[in-house]
């Protein structure tokens, strides 16, 4: 496996191979980012290349959110991807991937973008597609690999996708969990075990709130406030715990595919989670 910290690096080391898969990470890697570098693997088989990159990217954080403090470990998530069948790594300094200011920003539809995370996270998701887009750039892949955990996340990058006509197949790959059931996450690493035990309330009330749906209960705002009140009971600081349609986050209908999402600050510590119905 190779690590490359420049884009002339990267570039000449892709030169004339094919395909490329590609997994975009911000580092501090887990089992649910190996998932997603062996499912490019098989997208692309023994003969592709896989292609990871680890960027902690300052343009989705808020000023008060945790950029310094996110935990940066490229020595060990090279070795954890050399294990899983990585063969290009791409690590690149803030000054490599942004040399000046970035004028040039993705500013991905309010409909999508400024409801759940983009509500409580204003920007966030145009430093994303701005990043990603120009990872796509660089690394110009044939697949790129991200995680359903993310599941907001994964539906702008393939509406961002579709509609620039990038020749990139985006496939989702599934959250994985601990076996108690906490959804993996670099965050992970800031609680104690103590508050690993208790962040399993997050799926719990995802699990009720899809549970009283399916047992026919259709006041949507009362359902979504109790389970809200649930977690502020318990400790916790929720910013939203929703139901929704699974194809555009609209609101849930009978017979459609829906999605439970949540995100909640446990401590200090602000978790995400997502469970398909």
């Amino acid at each position: 496996m190779q690590t490359h910290h420049d884009i002339a690096g990267l570039r000449a080391a892709l030169q004339g191979r094919s395909p490329v898969a590609f997994v975009p990470t911000m580092g501090n890697l887990h089992e649910g980012h190996l998932s997603l570098v062996r499912q490019a693997r098989e997208a692309v088989g023994p003969q592709g290349v896989v292609v990871a990159s680890i960027f902690v990217n300052r343009l989705q954080f808020a000023p008060h959110e945790d950029f310094d403090q996110y935990p940066r470990t490229l020595e060990r998530d090279c070795e954890l991807l050399a294990g899983v069948g990585c063969d290009l790594v791409f690590a690149p300094s803030e000054k490599e991937l942004y040399p000046e200011p970035q004028g040039y920003k993705v500013q991905p539809p309010t409909e999508l973008a400024d409801i759940l995370e983009g509500h409580f996270r204003p920007g966030f998701f145009t430093g994303v597609c701005t990043v990603v887009a120009k990872l796509f750039n660089i690394v110009q892949p044939q697949v790129a690999v991200f995680g359903k955990k993310d599941y907001q996340q994964l539906m702008v990058i393939r509406r961002m996708v579709q509609q620039m006509a990038l020749p990139i197949r985006i496939l989702g790959g599934e959250t994985c969990r601990s076996e108690a059931g906490l959804a993996l996450s670099s965050r992970n690493g800031y609680l104690s075990e103590a508050q690993k035990a208790e962040a399993l309330l997050l799926s719990r009330t995802l699990k009720a709130l899809i549970a009283r749906w399916q047992a026919g209960e259709r006041e949507l705002a009362t359902m979504e406030a109790a389970a809200l009140q649930s977690l502020r009971e318990a400790g916790w600081e929720p910013d939203y715990v929703v139901l929704r349609r699974q194809h555009d986050l609209g609101a849930p209908e009978d017979g459609q595919p829906l999605v439970a999402l949540a995100a909640a600050r446990l401590g200090s510590t602000r978790l995400i989670d997502n469970i398909e119905a």
